[in-house]
């Protein structure tokens, strides 16, 4: 018998795994919208959204062969926030893609009223059309920039128990939505019991800056990290590790379907403070963010 067949079969095997991690993208749809190029394609049983004609960073994806299992690390780490508010009654997602996180919330709590802020309203018809979001009564799109909604909110009274920044463009979160003045401004719009959570990136130029921001208008927050970094926090202070513990039993049957159960979440809950303290915080004077983010 030749010794070297198990190494020949290895490299079929090596040489199978590149062919599938390469394969090519179908264009299912492109959309030229007033704020962005819009492609979706299909690639390696994945359905997915960007923002750009360039193969750069995916802004949603969902699997073909099972749609509630969530493709990106981010968007679980998102549900974390749960933990800290397990029946959220008001929700505001601030950012749609391909509304993921929306209907996934409306599933773990279906008696939330769910507001989700889009600026682009060629994104919210992809959504429908390609991704399966739908509006109900008590999940609606809003079709305006985040941080007016946020002003408008603030001046009307209106407060929420949990609210989601994943805002994005083809580079990054877009400026007026990383300041100080932002986050303050986000801090009106919560309970006094409040949860934010914040996708954000974990190696980018800004991750200092962003640090120091957040920590000057909340204190500290959890660090959640993978490929992106998720900020989750509660505005009358973190929890002990026994009420997550608590929250993650209640929710465990609710979340494990979406890849999102207690032995994935809690050992990412952290409080290591890895960013330079001496950053500078970002300001409504303060914020470039195009050119931090190149570092």
């Amino acid at each position: 018998m030749r010794k070297d067949i198990p190494l020949i079969i290895l490299a079929l095997l090596v040489a199978a795994s590149s062919a599938w991690a390469i394969a090519p993208e179908k264009i299912v749809h492109t959309e030229n919208s007033l704020y962005r190029n819009i492609v979706v394609y299909e690639q390696n049983d994945e359905r997915c959204m960007r923002f750009s004609r360039a193969r750069l960073s995916r802004q949603s994806c969902i699997s073909l062969n099972n749609p509630d299992m969530h493709a990106f690390d981010y968007t679980r780490m998102m549900l974390g926030a749960l933990y800290l508010k397990p029946e959220p009654k008001k929700i505001l997602i601030i950012g749609l893609g391909g509304g993921t996180i929306p209907m996934t919330l409306s599933r773990i709590v279906p008696n939330a009223e769910i507001d989700s802020v889009e600026i682009d309203p060629a994104v919210v018809r992809v959504a429908k059309k390609f991704f399966g979001f739908n509006m109900t009564p008590r999940m609606q799109v809003h079709e305006e920039d985040g941080r007016v909604f946020i002003k408008k909110a603030v001046k009307h009274g209106i407060k929420y128990d949990m609210v989601m920044l994943d805002a994005y463009d083809n580079e990054y979160i877009p400026e007026h939505l990383l300041t100080r003045e932002f986050l303050a401004e986000v801090k009106k719009v919560l309970t006094s019991d409040g949860v934010l959570t914040a996708n954000t990136h974990s190696t980018s130029g800004l991750y200092g800056n962003e640090s120091v921001t957040y920590e000057a208008v909340f204190g500290r927050f959890y660090n959640l990290k993978r490929s992106n970094r998720v900020i989750i926090l509660k505005v009358d202070g973190l929890p002990t590790t026994k009420e997550l513990d608590k929250n993650a039993k209640l929710l465990e049957a609710k979340l494990k379907p979406f890849g999102a159960g207690a032995s994935y979440l809690l050992p990412l809950f952290s409080l290591q403070q890895d960013w330079n303290k001496g950053a500078r915080v970002l300001t409504d004077q303060y914020s470039p963010s195009n050119l931090l983010n190149l570092k």
